[in-house]
């Protein structure tokens, strides 16, 4: 078969994290690549000792737009904020007609309502959009359906999650959008914070980000799967450590039901401690990647929820 051809929208730490794990895959290649100040494009594939190449732009989002016929689908590893940032990008790519697929790691659940209203624009253009599939939600929600299939009732999904990075550097996005979630602050106030003003708030945490009662779209994918019957049953949180790669504590999905028969018991999915965020997201997001084109190949178009499918294997 010929090899899925993916561009990469953003070259944080997600995305250049992709571009290590696509080099090491056979069924796939990124072939394009921007962040806010430029582009590339390599119809024999793009690797990181590339990134050096790429070439300065006014709208490097523009210049991915003209080459659409150059690549199959596209990963989404842009900042979440604002919640219109994601979705206003997809409506550029559906404005000039693109008809491929898309997968992206949103977190937000009004990021992600906001995606949800582009559902008949994407099937005009023979599209496919399948959202939150990174870690959670992505890998933990799809973890919760599975789950839920023990049990005539669910009463809540928890997730905890954990994540050590040894420099808060290579995941800018990711840290600013967590701190969107502390108490006291808010999207505008996250992106209005400098690399200075972050570093002064981690210089008091000992670099710890502790996360509790997050707004993430686990919940309405969740609820749009059947999971649950309200978005309160689903709970969100973790613990970020930005100065050390080891977790601080273990990813874990809990759900909690009632089985037919009247048992009430718990069902855990825990992550390994030495997987990175970069492997729990990236890894993911390809796959359900394949899986879009799955669909597309199949004549199925239009937005859907990490929870609606399960991820292709990308060999």
């Amino acid at each position: 078969m010929n090899k899925i051809r993916i561009a990469v929208l953003g070259a944080g730490g997600l995305g250049k994290a992709c571009l290590e794990l696509a080099a090491r895959k056979n069924e796939a290649k990124v072939v394009a690549i921007c962040d806010s100040d430029g582009f590339l494009y390599s119809e024999k594939g793009i690797g990181i000792k590339d990134l050096g190449r790429m070439k300065r732009s006014d709208d490097s989002i523009g210049d991915i737009i003209k080459i659409k016929d150059k690549f199959d689908g596209i990963f989404v590893a842009l900042p979440n904020l604002p919640n219109e940032f994601i979705p206003g990008v997809v409506k550029r790519f559906i404005k000039a007609g693109y008809n491929g697929v898309f997968t992206c790691a949103l977190k937000r659940t009004r990021a992600v309502k906001l995606m949800m209203r582009l559902d008949s624009a994407l099937k005009r253009n023979k599209s496919v959009y399948i959202a939150g599939c990174g870690a959670t939600p992505g890998l933990l929600s799809a973890a919760a359906v599975l789950a839920a299939q023990s049990f005539e009732k669910v009463e809540n999904v928890n997730i905890w999650w954990g994540v050590g990075i040894s420099n808060w550097n290579a995941y800018r996005a990711t840290i600013r959008e967590d701190i969107a979630h502390l108490p006291g602050y808010t999207v505008n106030r996250a992106k209005r914070m400098t690399d200075r003003d972050i570093e002064r708030l981690l210089d008091r945490t000992d670099g710890k980000l502790e996360l509790r009662g997050m707004e993430h779209a686990d919940d309405i994918l969740l609820k749009k799967a059947g999971v649950v019957d309200s978005l309160k049953r689903v709970s969100v949180g973790g613990v970020m450590d930005t100065r050390h790669a080891k977790k601080p504590v273990s990813t874990t999905m809990t759900l909690t039901g009632t089985t037919f028969d009247g048992k009430r018991s718990s069902h855990k999915f825990i992550l390994g401690d030495e997987t990175s965020m970069a492997a729990n997201v990236v890894g993911p997001a390809l796959g359900y990647l394949k899986r879009a084109i799955w669909l597309k190949q199949h004549g199925i178009y239009g937005i859907f929820g990490s929870t609606e499918f399960m991820p292709m294997v990308l060999k």
